[in-house]
C-alpha cells in the first residue's frame, strides 16, 4: 500500500468511523438531535412507522461496525461492515426521498462518497 493510498483509506476510514460512533451513540440513547445531517430520533423513526426500540438496535450495530472497520486486521468483518455501512445510509436516501426531506438526501450522499472511497482505496490495497 502506497503512502497516498494509506491517507486516503485511512483519512475516509476515521472520518467515517467518527460519523458512525457519534450517530450510533446518539441513536442508542435516544438522545435529541437536531439540524439537516442529525441522525434520526425518536420523530424520524415514528415518522417511518418502526418501533422505537429499532433506535437501540442501529446505535448497537452502528457502534460495533465502527470497532469491526478500526481493527487492523480482519479484512472480510471490515469489508462486511462498510459494506452495511453503505446499506444503512442508502436506505436513509431513499426514505429521505420518499419523506421529501431534502437536506437528509444530501447527507447519505455525502457518507455514501465516503465511503466509495474508502471501499475503493480498501479493494485495491488487500
Amino acid at each position: 500500500m502506497t503512502k497516498r493510498n494509506k491517507i486516503i483509506y485511512w483519512g475516509s476510514t476515521l472520518w467515517l468511523a467518527s460519523g458512525m460512533l457519534a450517530t450510533g451513540t446518539l441513536q442508542l440513547f435516544k438522545a435529541k438531535a437536531e439540524g439537516a445531517l442529525a441522525p434520526p430520533g425518536v420523530y424520524g423513526i415514528t415518522h417511518l412507522g418502526y418501533p422505537i426500540y429499532f433506535l437501540t438496535i442501529l446505535g448497537v450495530w452502528k457502534i460495533l461496525g465502527v470497532v469491526a472497520v478500526l481493527i487492523p486486521k480482519f479484512p472480510l468483518l471490515k469489508e462486511w461492515a462498510l459494506c452495511r455501512f453503505f446499506l444503512c445510509h442508502d436506505g436513509s436516501g431513499i426514505f429521505a426521498y420518499r419523506g421529501g426531506r431534502s437536506d437528509e438526501r444530501i447527507g447519505s450522499l455525502i457518507v455514501i462518497a465516503g465511503l466509495d472511497c474508502g471501499l475503493v482505496v480498501f479493494q485495491t490495497c488487500t
